[in-house]
């Protein structure tokens, strides 16, 4: 059986971490898989969301340190091979690349996620879990740090003093606790956790602009960044003029006067060939743009 499972319900793309025999732990080629996986998604404009879960009585127990797969996480590999003074955690390669899709991600967490199996959760859009789901992020008492981009994610998913608690002391956080912090949208009964998955991406699918979806998804994620509301007011006004240009609003308002379900055209992959919606300027950088109106901030 491969160690990826991919299944198409409607217009959701499941996958499934199928390695119960190691609660599965990611391996390299796993890592490989996901980014390819993702890349895929991203040019198909028929899939519109992605749910993520794993088979057995585990999320994901982390990278598999087994067969000299902790020197591949740390980058001794690299090293030894002198690519780089400091290589590239391989777990941030995977969660950066979520940050980056066009399309949401959704996390069914059935039991623990664990390391880069919580890590690789915490840049999707929303997690559901049972009463079973418990993340623990074990770096410190593995001697290691952080990894996966989670100490940037966590402190924004799950608040800046729960963190710090749940990373420095490395214990396990139950679902109670997950829920209350904001990190678990939901719990249910088990056997409920896909089904209802599956359900929350059919809402985010039906009736809903493509591109649309897409770039809200960017322009939140932007603005949780960005240094003053006039970035959040820079990239939304050029939405919305991409938006026009699509062609969506006018079937989005002759859905809502003909009281029907929206059937819009746009194709969110349009945006593979527009790097420049990733805009990490400041806003000081932004008034040195040569794009001034006579009594206007830049845009």
């Amino acid at each position: 059986m491969p160690d990826l499972l991919l299944e198409r319900h409607e217009k959701t793309l499941l996958v499934t971490l199928n390695r119960p025999e190691k609660l599965n732990a990611l391996t390299m080629s796993m890592h490989q898989e996901l980014l390819a996986m993702i890349d895929q998604v991203d040019r198909d404009d028929t899939v519109r969301a992605v749910v993520v879960t794993g088979t057995g009585k585990g999320f994901c127990s982390g990278t598999d340190l087994t067969a000299g797969g902790f020197s591949r996480v740390l980058g001794e590999d690299a090293l030894q091979e002198n690519e780089s003074p400091v290589p590239r955690d391989k777990g941030g390669i995977v969660t950066l690349r979520i940050f980056r899709s066009n399309k949401p991600f959704i996390a069914a967490v059935n039991g623990s996620a664990v390391g880069m199996g919580a890590a690789i959760t915490l840049p999707m859009d929303i997690r559901i879990g049972t009463s079973s789901t418990r993340y623990i992020f074990p770096y410190v008492r593995r001697g290691i740090v952080p990894e996966s981009c989670s100490s940037w994610f966590l402190p924004r998913v799950a608040g800046l003093q729960n963190a710090l608690d749940w990373m420095q002391s490395g214990r396990p956080v139950a679902a109670e606790e997950l829920l209350a912090a904001g990190v678990l949208r939901e719990k249910v009964e088990a056997e409920d956790l896909v089904p209802r998955a599956l359900e929350i991406a059919q809402e985010i699918a039906t009736g809903t602009s493509g591109l649309g979806v897409a770039l809200t998804r960017r322009l939140i994620w932007q603005g949780m960044i960005a240094d003053h509301p006039m970035i959040s007011h820079r990239h939304e006004s050029r939405g919305l003029v991409a938006m026009a240009a699509s062609g969506d609003p006018r079937e989005g308002v002759a859905a809502f006067v003909e009281r029907r379900i929206g059937v819009f055209q746009s194709r969110p992959s349009a945006l593979l060939d527009d790097p420049t919606w990733w805009d990490d300027r400041t806003y000081e950088q932004v008034k040195q743009l040569d794009c001034w109106k006579e009594g206007e901030e830049p845009l």
